[in-house]
């Protein structure tokens, strides 16, 4: 009987996504339980904290139509947050500024336009508004600088941290700014993690609503690292549609799941080529691929961009494309994908 009830309760709560992560409320859940009392109904959600006002709606949704049930006497809906053994370090100890959203973009292998969409998208939340800060976590091969225009060093203020440059009303912060361009960071991975805690606590970054980081390609350290500690609001996975990109995609999508970390969408990089002799698109790398990627994952598909000439110009000269040409198709795509995720997480 037990589990022809709860099968029962299944069958009700499958209709429905976490508001959050997307993710369908069904056995396949790890965030999300059923328990079975005596015909009561115990639902447990594992949320993040700050999250708990989105779950409002569908809790009291879930209890209405499970208590409908019969042999169902009442259903209780419950919103936990597990704590991590991080959670037990002194907050001085972790990486902590004052931002309302930190998003990570990330896509699991190098050469994918990872950078060029975190630029981009930095300077869209910028324009429709917002206060933003751009952190360039690629300690190997850092590219905000020349892709954001900004030449010289940082300086340290009175409290000792150092002062992020600033252009295009962004605050950005890389390893560019403090080694030269043609220096290349020979590091093992400790002093990796030391940079990278320097450029995120050591920063007077300010009051932020959005911080945008710039990942390494891969899932190591950094990665891993910057996931765990720097309370991510959630991550955004770049890639292009063949499948040698997708398997590296697949992986970042699992790095973020297995942390906890919201994957807020899916976005198509160099999805098709428009050419400039005939006017015809052409999808050079496949197309599509990303689309059936989200569906699979059940998260969000935020779009498709071009390969543009216009658009690695821009980038090459420091002229992201919302500030050279904001009536562009490609700027109302980066703006139209900053619009939805802050309508999302607000």
């Amino acid at each position: 009987m037990n589990d022809k009830i709860v099968g029962a309760v299944y069958e009700v709560t499958r209709k429905y996504k976490d508001p959050v992560t997307n993710l369908s409320l069904d056995k396949n859940n790890k965030n999300f339980s059923i328990i079975y009392n005596e015909g009561r109904i115990n639902i447990s959600i594992n949320i993040q904290p700050n999250f708990k006002e989105k779950y409002k709606t569908l809790s009291y949704n879930l209890k209405e139509n499970i208590e409908k049930l019969n042999e169902v006497l009442s259903a209780n809906i419950i919103l936990t947050s597990e704590k991590s053994q991080d959670d037990n370090i002194s907050e001085k100890q972790r990486f902590s500024i004052d931002a309302k959203n930190i998003i990570a973009i990330a896509s699991g292998k190098g050469g994918v336009g990872k950078s060029t969409f975190a630029v981009n998208y930095a300077v869209a939340l910028k324009t429709i508004g917002l206060k933003v800060g751009l952190l360039d976590a690629d300690i190997y091969g850092p590219s905000i600088p020349r892709m954001m225009g900004i030449t010289g060093r940082p300086q340290a203020n009175e409290n000792k941290k150092l002062v992020p440059l600033i252009n295009y009303d962004v605050k950005c912060m890389s390893i560019g700014f403090l080694i030269d361009v043609d220096t290349p960071a020979i590091w093992r991975g400790p002093m990796v993690m030391k940079a990278l805690e320097q450029m995120y606590n050591g920063v007077e970054w300010g009051e932020l609503d959005y911080l945008i980081i710039d990942l390494p390609p891969g899932t190591g350290d950094a990665q891993l690292t910057l996931a765990q500690n720097s309370k991510l609001t959630g991550s955004l996975v770049i890639s292009t549609p063949q499948d040698v990109a997708l398997i590296d995609a697949r992986k970042a999508i699992n790095m973020f799941n297995k942390v906890n970390i919201p994957v807020l969408g899916l976005i198509e990089n160099m999805s098709y080529f428009i050419c400039d002799s005939c006017n015809t698109r052409h999808e050079i790398f496949s197309s599509g691929s990303l689309k059936k990627e989200a569906e699979k994952y059940k998260t969000n598909y935020l779009g498709e961009l071009p390969i543009e000439k216009k658009l690695r110009i821009q980038s090459d000269e420091g002229r992201p494309s919302c500030i050279d040409d904001v009536n562009s198709n490609v700027s109302k795509i980066y703006l139209s994908i900053a619009k939805k995720i802050d309508d999302s997480l607000n």
